[in-house]
C-alpha cells in the first residue's frame, strides 16, 4: 500500500477548503480567525479513504499572498497536487505563484480543478477552462486532466475522487529503507502527554521507542506515541501525515522548521551548493549576493545567493550557486527548495540541493563548476568519490560523506571499495578514505620534511616517528597519522627502522673524516667487550671536531652498530646480542639468574652487569623478582 499526500494550491477564496470538505467530510479550517475571515491561514489537514483500505493525507494550504510562507511549509511533502481555480474569477496572481512553486519543487503529478461552476454559465466556464489550460502550458500540469466541480451541488466531485484514486495508484512507493525524516510544521503540548509535533514523513519509517534527534539544534529525544490520521500506530511510514509524542523533549526544544530524524543522519549547515532555477514569470533577476528568503521543508531562512557562473540570473535562466544561510539548517542532497525576494516578497525561483555540507567556493572557479556537474548528474559512486575528494584535506570520515549525499553506510562502503580498486582513493584508517590527489600532495610534503631533516642531519638514520607525526600531521590522531605513514611505507616513499623514519632510498653517507671516526669507535667498543669505554672517553679520542664525533656516535647507535644502555655506556651490538643469548639460556636452564651469575657469565664487573640487566628489564626481556631475574 503506497502512502501519499495530496496537496491543494491556488488563489485565496477559490474554494480549496470547501472542496476538501466535499471530498472527505472533514473541516480543515480549525482556527477561530479562519472561520471568522473565511480563509485558510495555517495549514489544514484531512484524509481521503482509498479503495484499497488505505488513506491518503490531504494538506490544505493558504491561498492568500500574505501566507505563502505557510503554503510552502506544507508543499514540500506533496505527491499529488490539485491546482484549484474558481470559475467566477479564473487564474489569479496566487494561482500563478503556487503553480510556479509546485514546479520548482518538481512535483510530478497533478490535477487541474475548476471550482464554483454552479456560479457561472457554460460560456464563461469554457473561457476559464481555456485560461487554465493556457497557464498550465510548459509546466508539469500541461497534460493533466481538468475537472470541473461544485462543492455546493456535488457536481464533478465523484469524478475528481476517481481521478485522484487513479493517479495515486500510479505513484511509485516511497523508500522505507533509509533513515526517517519529518519536517516539523506544528509543535504543541498536550496535558498528560507532553510535546507533540506534526509533519509529513518524507522518508523512512518511524517506530515507537525510536531514538530521535531534532535538527539543527541536535536535541535528543525518544518517541513515546505515534498517530496517523488521529489513530495510534506502532509504526509510521514515508508518505504519511504523522503526529509524534516525545517522552523527553520540551515544547521549547522544537520549533516549526526543525527536522526530526535518527541520530547522526544529518549535518547542520549554514551553506548549500545548489542548482538555482529562476521562474520564467519572475518579475526580477537575481544578482550575485542577492538577499533572499530560503524555503526548505517547513523552514524559512534568510540567505545570500553567491552566483558561481556569472553576475546575474535572468527570468527563465538557471545556474550553480552557493546559498549562504543566516541561520543553521538541516538539509539533504537532492532536496528541493524555493527562494523569494527579500523585498518585495515575491517568489523568484528555486532548485535542488547538490551539496548540503560544502566549503566556501570561489566564483568562476572551473574546477568547482566541474565538481558541481558531477554532484548534479553523476552516479552515487561519482558523488561519494567527489565527497571524499572535497573532504580529504579535512580527513572527513566515510560516515560524514554518506550523510552528505544521502547514502547508507553499506552503499558508501561499497562505493569507496570500488573506488579503491580503481586506484582513485585509499583507505587510511577504518572508514577513512582519502583521494589519491590529496594523498600524492601530502606525500610530496612528507618527502620535503624528511629531505630537510636529512640535509640537516646527514649522519642520522632518520627522524623519530613521534617527531615526524607532530611535524607532518600535528592536528590528526595517532591512528590517522600512523595510517598515513604506513601507506607511504607500503608505497616505498619512506622506510621505518628501529622507530626512525627516512626517505626510502636514504642511506647515511660518511665523508673521509666520519669514516675514520666510525672505524675507530667500532674498534674501541669491540676491544672493550663487556667493559666498554665511557662515551665521553670515546668522543675525546676522536679529535677536535667534537660535533661531528657526536653525530657519528649517534649514527652508530641509530644504525644498530652500538646498543645504548644509558647516557654514558654503550656496548657493541655483537657483544650485547651475545649477552642477551647467554642470559636467556641461563634462565631457561635454572629458571632464574642472579646479578652475580650474570657478572661471572660475562666476565665483567657488577657495574656493567647491572646496566645490561636493567636494559633487559626495560625491553621486557627479563623481569626482576627479589634478587633474581626470570624471563618476562
Amino acid at each position: 500500500m503506497n502512502n501519499s499526500i495530496i496537496g491543494t494550491a491556488g488563489h485565496v477564496d477559490h474554494g480549496k477548503t470547501c472542496l476538501i470538505r466535499a471530498l472527505t467530510g472533514i473541516e480543515t479550517d480549525r482556527l477561530r480567525e479562519e472561520k471568522k475571515r473565511g480563509i485558510t491561514i495555517e495549514l489544514g489537514f484531512a484524509y481521503l479513504d482509498l479503495p484499497d483500505g488505505g488513506r491518503a493525507g490531504i494538506i490544505d494550504v493558504p491561498g492568500h499572498e500574505k501566507f505563502v510562507r505557510n503554503m510552502l511549509a506544507g508543499a514540500g511533502g506533496i505527491d499529488l497536487a490539485l491546482l484549484i481555480v474558481a470559475a467566477d474569477e479564473g487564474v489569479m496572481p496566487q494561482t500563478v505563484e503556487h503553480l510556479g512553486i509546485l514546479s520548482l519543487l518538481e512535483i510530478k503529478h497533478g490535477i487541474l480543478v475548476m471550482t464554483k461552476i454552479d456560479t457561472v454559465d457554460d460560456d464563461w466556464r469554457q473561457l476559464v477552462a481555456e485560461d487554465i489550460r493556457s497557464q498550465a502550458q510548459g509546466t508539469f500540469l500541461e497534460q493533466a486532466p481538468l475537472i470541473e466541480v461544485s462543492s455546493y451541488t456535488g457536481e464533478g466531485i465523484e469524478q475528481l475522487r476517481q481521478e485522484i484514486f487513479c493517479q495515486l495508484a500510479q505513484l511509485k512507493g516511497k523508500r522505507g529503507d533509509i533513515p526517517f525524516r519529518i519536517p516539523v510544521d506544528r509543535v504543541f503540548s498536550m496535558e498528560g502527554f507532553g510535546t507533540v509535533i506534526t509533519g509529513t514523513m518524507i522518508e523512512g519509517k518511524l517506530k515507537e521507542g525510536d531514538e530521535v534527534t531534532v535538527y539543527p539544534g541536535e536535541k535528543p529525544g525518544k518517541v513515546r506515541n505515534i498517530q496517523v490520521h488521529s489513530q495510534s500506530v506502532d509504526t509510521a511510514y514515508a508518505g504519511q501525515r504523522v503526529a509524534v509524542n516525545f517522552s523527553n523533549l520540551k515544547k521549547s526544544d522544537i520549533q516549526r522548521g526543525d527536522v526530526v530524524a535518527p541520530p547522526g543522519t544529518m549535518h547542520p549547515t549554514m551553506m548549500a551548493d545548489v542548482r538555482l532555477n529562476i521562474l520564467k514569470e519572475a518579475k526580477r533577476a537575481v544578482k550575485n549576493t542577492s538577499r533572499l528568503h530560503f524555503y526548505h521543508g517547513s523552514r524559512e531562512i534568510l540567505c545570500k545567493a553567491v552566483l558561481l557562473e556569472g553576475d546575474v540570473l535572468e527570468p527563465g535562466q538557471s545556474g550553480y550557486a552557493q546559498l549562504r544561510l543566516e541561520e543553521t539548517a538541516a538539509l539533504k542532497a537532492g532536496d528541493h527548495f524555493v527562494v523569494r525576494f527579500y523585498s518585495p516578497l515575491e517568489t523568484v525561483g528555486g532548485g535542488v540541493i547538490l551539496d548540503p555540507s560544502p566549503f566556501k567556493r570561489k566564483r568562476g572557479d572551473q574546477n568547482a563548476l566541474e565538481e558541481l556537474k558531477i554532484l548534479e548528474k553523476g552516479s552515487l559512486q561519482d558523488k561519494i568519490c567527489q565527497g571524499i575528494k572535497m573532504g580529504s584535506a579535512h580527513y572527513r570520515p566515510l560516515d560524514f560523506v554518506a550523510v552528505q549525499f544521502g547514502a547508507s553506510m553499506g552503499q558508501a562502503r561499497a562505493a569507496a571499495q570500488a573506488l579503491e580498486e580503481e586506484g582513485q582513493v585509499a583507505c587510511i584508517a577504518p572508514d577513512l578514505y582519502l583521494h589519491q590527489q590529496f594523498i600524492q600532495a601530502q606525500g610530496q610534503r612528507l618527502s620535503e620534511i624528511l629531505r630537510e631533516y636529512h640535509t640537516a642531519n646527514p649522519l642520522k638514520e632518520g627522524m623519530k616517528k613521534e617527531e615526524l607525526r607532530t611535524r607532518f600531521l600535528p592536528r590528526q590522531s595517532q591512528t590517522i597519522a600512523d595510517g598515513m605513514l604506513a601507506y607511504y611505507e607500503k608505497a616505498e616513499r619512506i622506510k621505518s627502522v628501529n622507530g626512525l623514519v627516512s626517505l626510502f632510498r636514504f642511506k647515511v653517507k660518511f665523508d673521509e673524516e666520519a669514516a675514520r671516526m666510525t672505524e675507530k669507535m667500532e674498534k674501541l667498543y669491540l676491544e672493550g667487550g663487556y667493559a666498554p669505554p665511557d662515551t665521553e672517553d670515546v668522543l675525546a679520542q676522536m679529535g677536535r671536531d667534537q660535533k661531528k664525533a657526536q653525530q657519528v656516535h649517534n649514527a652508530l647507535i641509530t644504525g644498530g652498530t652500538l646498543a645504548r644502555m644509558d647516557g654514558q655506556i654503550c656496548f657493541h651490538r655483537q657483544h650485547y646480542d651475545r649477552a642477551v643469548e647467554l642470559i636467556r639460556r641461563g634462565i631457561q636452564e635454572k629458571g632464574q639468574i642472579t646479578l652475580a651469575e650474570v657478572r661471572d657469565l660475562l666476565g665483567t664487573s657488577r657495574k656493567y652487569a647491572v646496566v645490561i640487566l636493567e636494559t633487559l628489564d626495560r625491553e621486557k626481556v627479563t623481569k626482576k623478582i627479589g634478587d633474581a631475574r626470570v624471563l618476562a
